[in-house]
C-alpha cells in the first residue's frame, strides 16, 4: 500500500485500511495539528505519532489494535491493595497543560525522548479548550504526581500517554478512571499499541477490522 501525504487544504484521510503493517500501521504524512484534522483522524481510526520535532508529521492505524473492553478490565490484587490504602486524591481536568507536559518530559525506562512534540501539545490543549481532550490525575499532598490524558468522542475513549512521579500514581489513576469511564457507558478505551502496562489490565490486541467496527458502532 501506498504512503500518503497529507493535502494542506482538506483534513481528509485516506482509509484506515490502507495503512501500510511493515511499519506499524504507517498510513500518511503531513498535515498538521487543527482540532478539526485530531477529531477527523481519530473518529477514523487514525492518530498522530510524530517522529520527532521538525520533521514530517505521521499518522498510523495499527493492526492489530490494542484495546481494554470493559468487561475484560482487570485490577492486579497488588494494585487493589494500594488502592485501598487511598494514598492520591483524584481530579479531572483541573491541570491539564502541566500533565500532558509531564507526559513529554518525566522519564520512563527503557526510553530516551519523546513522541509529543511541542506543536502536538499545541494541538491537544485546542482539543482539550473544546471539550474534547481530557487530563486525569493523582494528587499527593497537593502536588501532581501522576495521571494520563487522551481525546474523548462520543462514548469514545481515546488513551494517549501517562506519567507517574511516584510509585503506582498512574496505575492507580488508570484503573480509577477506567471503572468510572465504563460504569458510565464507555464500552471500551482505546490504547493503541501494545504495552505490558496496560496488558495488565486486560487489554488485548484485535483485528483492525474488528477496532474499527466498534468504533463506527460507538460513534453512531
Amino acid at each position: 500500500m501506498p504512503i500518503y501525504r497529507l493535502p494542506d487544504d482538506s483534513f481528509e484521510f485516506p482509509p484506515a485500511e490502507q495503512a501500510e503493517d511493515k511499519y506499524d500501521g504507517l498510513l500518511a504524512v503531513g498535515g498538521d495539528y487543527n482540532p478539526e484534522r485530531l477529531l477527523m483522524a481519530y473518529t477514523q481510526g487514525i492518530f498522530p505519532w510524530p517522529v520527532g520535532e521538525g520533521e514530517d508529521i505521521t499518522w498510523f492505524s495499527p493492526d492489530p489494535r490494542f484495546v481494554l473492553k470493559a468487561e475484560d478490565l482487570h485490577i492486579p490484587k497488588s494494585l487493589v491493595k494500594t488502592l485501598r490504602k487511598n494514598l492520591f486524591e483524584y481530579r479531572v481536568d483541573t491541570a491539564f497543560p502541566e500533565v500532558i507536559h509531564a507526559c513529554a518530559s518525566v522519564p520512563r525506562p527503557g526510553q530516551d525522548g519523546t513522541w509529543i512534540t511541542t506543536d502536538l501539545e499545541a494541538g491537544y490543549h485546542e482539543l482539550q479548550r473544546q471539550g474534547f481532550a481530557h487530563s486525569f490525575e493523582a494528587w499527593q499532598d497537593g502536588k501532581l504526581v501522576g495521571g494520563f490524558y487522551g481525546v474523548a468522542i462520543g462514548k469514545c475513549f481515546f488513551g494517549e500517554s501517562m506519567f507517574a512521579r511516584v510509585a503506582d500514581a498512574s496505575k492507580c489513576a488508570f484503573a480509577t478512571f477506567a471503572r468510572r469511564m465504563f460504569d458510565a457507558g464507555v464500552p471500551w478505551i482505546d490504547c493503541q499499541v501494545h504495552t505490558d502496562h496496560l496488558a495488565r489490565f486486560g487489554a488485548k490486541e484485535i483485528p483492525r477490522t474488528e477496532y474499527l467496527e466498534l468504533l463506527r458502532t460507538a460513534l453512531a
